[in-house]
């Protein structure tokens, strides 16, 4: 490849300055300065401003560490699997500075582009390098300016780097095009799942009999307090991110191990339903039936609702709590605290429904099942696309550092 080297970061005027951020203890000043985080940069290496932490004017001053549109952001402090995800400043409606966690790049831009930069610090990172490298401490893991400065990246002239850059966007628009697609056609389906349920709760209504959802309910229970582990040891855990579209996944679990009163307490039955009591505002209220084999135990924010089957079908109740009706009572229940909204077991007692006979739940269920198991097949195909998508920025990214592109 012609004219390109390989060069680390710090000879060669690369870059005009490298500048660790610094820590503040006042973050959620009223009118303060914005003072960016970890949370600031996204898995995508996106800038990412949903929450942002200000901090006194006079202590942003005092530091004068501000970051300018074009200054790559680069996370030296986090979990080991996130160290060194990266950013690009794009700007913002303020002034921002930035934390100790976070060191800010400012390349040279008449030898360095700042998005090639951006691009060679993102291949490091999806590639593990960052994790392999750093240093490990309790609960974290770090990645210091000195360190940071001796990371080799290939340098191609300017001309060439802003070429790739506009290549390697390009593709990646595409990319994202059909992301956005996959999932427009998902959500699609799960509305027209969520349109169907509201018929069938319509003609519930005309049929069915007006009571409280805890007069057919022989059980109401919060799940345990203890902290599960990613250890695979004792039984597996259902969280309030394992209820999902009315149903419950078994991917990413944790683990207990209690002792064998407790897990009698905490084991889920098939028919179970779980509901999130604890969750952002769009989020508390949905619920899921279990119906898994094997053994689980069930988390504190989480109740499981146990169903008299001599009047009600588990799968219909369930299919009434996630309809729009039981879903706009259960958020309309809820109680904002600071980043979610609660929700308790009383108020999932007092939800009206109206509840035709058995025969009737279980045609409805049958039908609203039919539909549904179209909505399943859609979800493998989901899950391979994000796959095959996920696969494709490193193998670009790669092939463009290989001067293929």
């Amino acid at each position: 490849m012609n004219g390109w080297e390989m060069k680390p970061l710090g000879e060669d005027g690369l870059l005009l300055g490298v500048h660790p951020g610094f820590a503040c203890g006042k973050k959620d000043i009223a009118g303060g300065v914005p003072h960016l985080r970890m949370n600031n940069i996204s898995k995508d290496g996106l800038l990412e401003m949903a929450l942002i932490r200000r901090i006194p004017h006079d202590v942003a001053e005092t530091q004068n560490r501000f970051v300018e549109r074009g200054d790559i952001l680069f996370n030296n402090t986090n979990s080991t699997e996130l160290v060194g995800k990266s950013c690009i400043f794009t700007g913002w409606l303020e002034r921002c500075t930035f934390s100790n966690h976070l060191t800010r790049l400012r390349p040279n831009p008449e030898k360095l582009c700042a998005e090639w930069l951006f691009m060679c610090l993102r291949d490091l990172w999806l590639q593990g390098y960052f994790a392999a490298n750093c240093v490990e401490f309790v609960g974290q893991s770090a990645f210091n300016k000195d360190k940071l400065l001796e990371v080799k990246i290939p340098v191609p002239p300017l001309a060439e780097q802003r070429r790739l850059v506009c290549r390697i966007k390009t593709l990646t628009g595409r990319l994202e095009q059909a992301r956005q697609a996959r999932q427009a056609a998902l959500a699609e389906a799960e509305t027209i799942l969520t349109s169907a349920v509201s018929e069938e709760m319509e003609r519930a209504v005309e049929s069915g009999e007006s009571m409280e959802l805890g007069q057919i309910l022989t059980k109401v229970q919060y799940g345990t307090s203890v902290k599960a582990s990613p250890e695979p040891n004792g039984l597996p855990v259902i969280r309030m991110g394992n209820i999902q579209v009315g149903a419950i996944k078994t991917t990413d679990l944790k683990y207990l191990q209690l002792p064998p009163v407790e897990v009698e307490r905490y084991r889920l039955e098939k028919g179970d339903i779980l509901i999130n009591r604890t969750n952002s505002a769009a989020l508390v209220g949905k619920a899921g039936l279990f119906n898994i084999e094997g053994d689980y135990l069930f988390a504190s924010y989480l109740i499981r609702l146990c169903v008299d089957v001599a009047v009600a079908d588990p799968e219909f109740v369930n299919y009434v709590i996630n309809s729009e009706e039981g879903q706009a009572y259960l958020r309309g229940q809820g109680k904002d605290a600071i980043g979610q909204t609660n929700i308790n077991s009383g108020q999932i007692r007092k939800m009206p429904i109206r509840l035709p006979d058995l025969p009737h739940q279980r045609e409805a269920v049958a039908r609203l099942n039919a539909l549904r198991g179209k909505l399943d097949e859609l979800l493998p195909l989901q899950r391979e696309v994000e796959t095959e998508l996920a696969a494709f920025v490193p193998a670009l990214l790669a092939k463009a550092f290989r001067g293929e592109l």
